[in-house]
């Protein structure tokens, strides 16, 4: 990355493709942030700058770069990213530029042995933060992949009448749809899941929860 082109990005400021840290001392918070770029549209993640834009360099390249690898071996599946070091201002920063995948969900790893492959968590970008994502979404994440199974959607009685909430309430949660047509949550979840797939939904995450909404 040339420098004037991360003088652009950090005049911008952070978002949900952008993202600075003064420093990381975490290689698991590192994976967390990493992981939320990767599961939604890719991004940067930017080393050695404060949250207000300013910047304060790193202190060591090697420890930083040492820790972009442990953080990558704490994803599955692997994800490669791009990292380099840019001198801006006479100080180095961390430049990670993170895809957007093609495999999602990626999630993070632990050094559990009995951790099971679905207890993995996935994160999400909403806004400026990285936030755990619902089994609805990880759902959504897992059939964006290209190896993903098709589906078959039908437009119901049940459908019809979310339709007409929405119209009326703007947005549903999982637990408003499954009240509103006398389903379980787990079907309710299945059929929103499947309406956002074919591009009918939208979903939305807000302070930890999810809504849908009409496209």
């Amino acid at each position: 990355m040339k420098r004037h082109e991360l003088r652009e990005i950090i005049a911008g400021g952070e978002s949900s493709t952008v993202e600075f840290k003064r420093k990381f001392t975490s290689a698991e918070k590192f994976a967390r942030e990493i992981i939320a770029f990767a599961n939604t549209v890719g991004g940067y993640l930017i080393i050695g700058i404060d949250d207000d834009g300013s910047i304060v360099g790193i202190e060591s390249e090697k420890e930083e770069v040492e820790l972009v690898r442990i953080a990558q071996q704490m994803i599955t599946p692997d994800l490669p990213l791009d990292v380099e070091i840019v001198e801006i201002e006479f100080k180095d920063v961390v430049v990670v530029h993170v895809p957007n995948s093609t495999q999602k969900p990626h999630r993070l790893t632990s050094a559990d042995p009995k951790e099971r492959p679905h207890q993995r968590k996935a994160f999400i970008r909403q806004g400026e933060s990285s936030v755990t994502a619902s089994r609805e979404m990880v759902r959504i994440l897992e059939g964006m992949s290209p190896a993903s199974a098709p589906f078959t959607l039908s437009i119901g009685d049940r459908e019809q009448r979310l339709f007409t909430y929405l119209e009326r309430y703007g947005q549903a949660s999982v637990n408003d749809f499954a009240r509103l047509v006398n389903i379980s949550r787990r079907r309710a979840s299945q059929i929103l899941v499947k309406l956002v797939r074919a591009g009918v939904l939208h979903i939305h995450t807000a302070n930890g929860h999810d809504f849908f909404t009409l496209v």
